[in-house]
């Protein structure tokens, strides 16, 4: 058995619940944790993922980060891949029964989650688990002896499933059968900690109760916030179009990052970086007194999490362009160039839409008359404008606050 010299009990506390929502029972994880200093053993800190899309984004980071937290303190990290799970589907938060996913989509999925997730996680100090392991393997006999673990009237208490029976939608015997079987996961891992957003809380209580059942110490649930998107309203989804995703290009990270509302930042700042709640609190009484801007604090912001993801020298190099183009309003190091035969004068509404910089020649038009168009860094005021395409030469195109192209006339 591997034993670790554990830090304080209070000190590894302060440092876990940096971020989190609630911890069920805190109690409880005090005394876990003074246990484990004691033995020198390490937790079995859970964390499971259905792999029900390849891509990982910001939001999804947060209670990936919360597991990190664990392996920094020594304990074990157990990232569960709920490949069995992902094909009952999870209806947390669904409306109407969700499809099922096919094995070979869940094995795929699972493996570009791994490669992403090993970008948060140190791989040499994780546990990967599929709960194919054991949940393949079990009997009617051992599903009918799980379920018996549980009453109807509780699993109906469930806010999606009391919802959905009082607006007369309906629900899958299946469905309920989601919560038991990550409950039955906690039991075989033997979890100490299970962590999740908010929204599982109801599958994370169930496993402690499912422990408790089978005669296991049960374990402590630490929910994490849900991170709210780019709009600044919403949870950050794929399907909102309001996500940032971790193996986007690093100015694209970057730039979208730039886009949160201010107050997004200290949110985003507890919840995807390591800064303490006191550098957090002191950067909010310099931007409260004037000593920094916000727009200064959210680059900061924007390129440690690009580099968290795509290294240090990426999430420089993305800054560098964001303060190159849209601070200093400059060309971006690397613009796009495209090349144009000699020809006669074109207008430049006809050229920004022939060069794919506007959609339509109202647009394009529309752009101009906002100063939104620059030729050579000179902004240009007049639609009517006609470009002279006769001799060989260049020039750079800008349309909007983030379209650059080097046009080279040959």
């Amino acid at each position: 058995m591997t034993t670790f010299n554990f830090k304080p009990v209070e000190e590894q506390v302060a440092y876990l619940k940096k971020g989190v929502h609630e911890i069920i029972r805190e109690e409880d994880l005090r005394a876990k944790l003074e246990k484990s200093r004691k033995t020198g053993k390490a937790l079995r800190a859970k964390l499971g993922v259905d792999p029900t899309a390849p891509d990982i984004h910001l939001g999804h980071t947060v209670v990936i980060r919360k597991l990190k937290h664990f392996q920094d303190m020594g304990h074990t990290a157990v990232f569960l891949i709920g490949d069995f799970t992902a094909m009952v589907g999870d209806p947390t938060g669904q409306s109407e029964t969700r499809p099922p996913l096919s094995r070979e989509q869940v094995q795929a999925n699972s493996k570009t989650y791994l490669q992403q997730v090993f970008k948060i996680l140190d791989p040499a100090k994780t546990e990967i688990r599929y709960n194919s392991e054991w949940l393949d393997k079990l009997t009617s006999y051992d599903i009918i002896k799980l379920a018996a673990k549980y009453r109807v009237a509780r699993m109906l208490e469930r806010e999606d499933f009391h919802n959905r029976l009082v607006n007369q939608q309906p629900i899958s015997v299946h469905e309920f059968l989601y919560p038991l079987l990550v409950a039955y996961d906690s039991l075989v891992l033997e979890a100490d900690v299970e962590l999740g957003a908010t929204e599982q809380k109801f599958n994370l209580l169930m496993g402690r109760e499912i422990q408790r059942e089978y005669g296991q110490e049960s374990q402590v649930c630490m929910t994490m916030p849900i991170l709210v998107g780019l709009d600044g309203s919403r949870k950050m989804s794929k399907s909102l179009g309001n996500y940032v995703g971790i193996t986007e290009p690093p100015q694209e990270m970057f730039g979208k990052m730039m886009s949160i509302p201010d107050e997004l930042m200290w949110s985003y700042y507890e919840l995807l970086t390591d800064r303490t709640e006191k550098e957090i609190s002191e950067s909010k009484n310099e931007i409260a007194d004037g000593k920094l801007h916000p727009m200064d604090l959210k680059m900061s912001l924007a390129e440690e999490v690009v580099s968290i993801f795509q290294g240090a020298d990426a999430g420089r190099k993305a800054a560098e362009n964001f303060q190159r183009v849209f601070r200093d309003r400059e060309a971006p190091a690397e613009a796009p160039t495209q090349k144009v035969p000699r020809g006669l004068a074109k207008k430049l509404t006809a050229l920004l839409v022939e060069l794919s910089l506007a959609p339509s020649k109202s647009e394009a038009e529309r752009l101009i008359k906002q100063k939104g168009v620059e030729i050579d860094g000179v902004t240009v005021d007049d639609f009517r404008k006609e470009i002279d395409l006769s001799q060989p030469g260049e020039l750079l195109l800008r349309a909007g606050k983030k379209k650059f192209l080097r046009i080279i006339v040959e």
